[in-house]
Formats: C-alpha cells, structure tokens, sequence
C-alpha cells in the first residue's frame, strides 16, 4: 500500500503511534522487526542540481534519524538496505563514492552506536568485497556485539536470490558429503542457512521514493511481511514518515494464511 506524506513537520511524532512502552514489550501492535528499502538518494540529488554522491551523503542523515525513531517507538531490528548485488553495474565513481562513505560512517559511527545500546551486523555475500571493508565490518560487530536496544542490520552486496543460491548451494554439498538427506531439506533447513539465521523476519518492510516493488529484497524472510511504500525520497525521510508507516501496520490484520476471526 501506498501513503500520502502526513503534513506535519518530519521531527514531530505521531500521537496515533502505539509505542512499546504503552502497550508492553510482547504487543504486537508495533513491528518487532522493520527493514527499509531506502531508495531516492540519487533522485534527491539530481532534483538539486547536486552529484549523486550528495545524495548518498544526506541519505546516512536519514539513517540516523530513522534509527532513532526506532529506539523511541521500541522496535527491536531493523535491516537497512544499502547496497545490492546488482549495484556494481553502476559508474564506478559512484561505486566507489557508496563504499567511500561505508567506510568513514562506519568509522565514526561505532562509538555513538555502542553507547546507544546498538548492536551492528551485515547480510550478503562477502566474499568480493574489499579487505579494508570487511575489516572494518568485522571490528564494528565485535565493538557493538553487548548492544541490547536494538539490533541493526546492514544489507551489503546483498541480493535475495543470490541468497537463496548460496544457501542451496551448502545444503547439496551437506547432502553430498552424507551429512543430510534430501527429506530433511525442509523450510527451516533453508532458513538455518540464509543470511538471516539469527534474525526475526521483518514484520515491515518500508521501500522510499514511490516505487513499489522488493527489488529482490529478503524474498524468503518477506513471505508475510506488511508491505508499506512511501512516496518520499529517501534522504528527506523523517520520523513522520516512520510514524505514518507504523500507524499503516497497526491497521493491518496479519493472519498469516488464516481466516479472520469475526
């Protein structure tokens, strides 16, 4: 479902927001676990005459805001789309721009993050990534492992099907050396090898910019996830936003494949 931007400044929150703390930790009136599809940085960019990199930048602003929102309305994960598989077909100074801007984010971040009480980690295929970054992700989940107030979760040259591809892949090669059967290939065998093992699956997922689509985003974890599309460019993502997102998904009836109750 699409929703029209509230009028209201992107600071403010919404009152109709149902928060943890006023319903209790076990409600499930608030999603337990959100994901973003934070899409428009480029578009925000160009609309300003600005290099596209401008608007990488202005979107880890949004980030920030956006995590916390999350820590005041009492969600407990959050992954955060970043970059995808498909994204090394883009100009390779933009590329370059994107991991430049992982890498001092990253850097500067951990300190804020673990006082914050968050514990940092990644999804996605490591292995072609460099090796500065890898150490850098490597230290910032050391450094936030103890954070107890929300968990972020970072998708970095991810993609869903090359998820999926991955975690087959282990499963043939459990089956050739006789160490599993095919009959014990079952829904939880293929999620004990994705990305998101120690993950909840997302109860929300939010895509920015008016597009409406997963954009081969957590296509397993989603299976019944609420679907919420915002049109409004990532970068001026507010907490009115999130709020509007939020009071979507306490409207929704999930019955997870069931019959309502009337």
């Amino acid at each position: 479902m699409s929703c029209s931007r509230p009028n209201r400044p992107t600071s403010c929150r919404s009152d109709r927001v149902e928060t943890v703390a006023e319903h209790g930790a076990t409600t499930p009136r608030v999603p337990r676990h959100v994901a973003i599809i934070m899409d428009g940085n480029g578009r925000w960019a160009k609309a300003r005459g600005l290099p596209r990199a401008a608007g990488h930048q202005a979107g880890a602003e949004a980030v920030r805001r956006t995590l916390r929102g999350c820590i005041e309305l009492g969600i407990t994960h959050l992954t955060i789309f970043a970059f995808s598989s498909e994204n090394w077909r883009r100009p390779e100074a933009e590329v370059d721009d994107l991991m430049g801007l992982l890498r001092f984010y990253l850097k500067k971040e951990i300190s804020h993050l673990k006082g914050r009480g968050i514990r940092l980690g990644f999804i996605g295929d490591r292995a072609h990534l460099a090796p500065d970054i890898l150490d850098i992700m490597e230290h910032a989940e050391t450094e936030t492992a103890e954070g107890a107030t929300l968990t972020v979760t970072v998708a970095l040259n991810y993609g869903a099907r090359d998820e999926i591809v991955r975690a087959t892949r282990t499963l043939a090669q459990r089956c050739a050396d006789g160490d599993l059967s095919a009959e014990q290939i079952d829904e939880e065998a293929i999620s004990r090898e994705l990305d998101t093992r120690s993950l909840p699956n997302p109860d929300l997922i939010i895509r920015t910019s008016g597009e409406q689509r997963l954009s081969n985003f957590l296509a397993w974890q989603a299976a019944y996830s609420e679907l919420v599309f915002i049109p409004v460019l990532w970068p001026d993502f507010g907490r009115a936003d999130l709020d509007m997102a939020i009071e979507e998904f306490q409207k929704r009836d999930r019955r997870y494949g069931a019959v309502a109750v009337s």
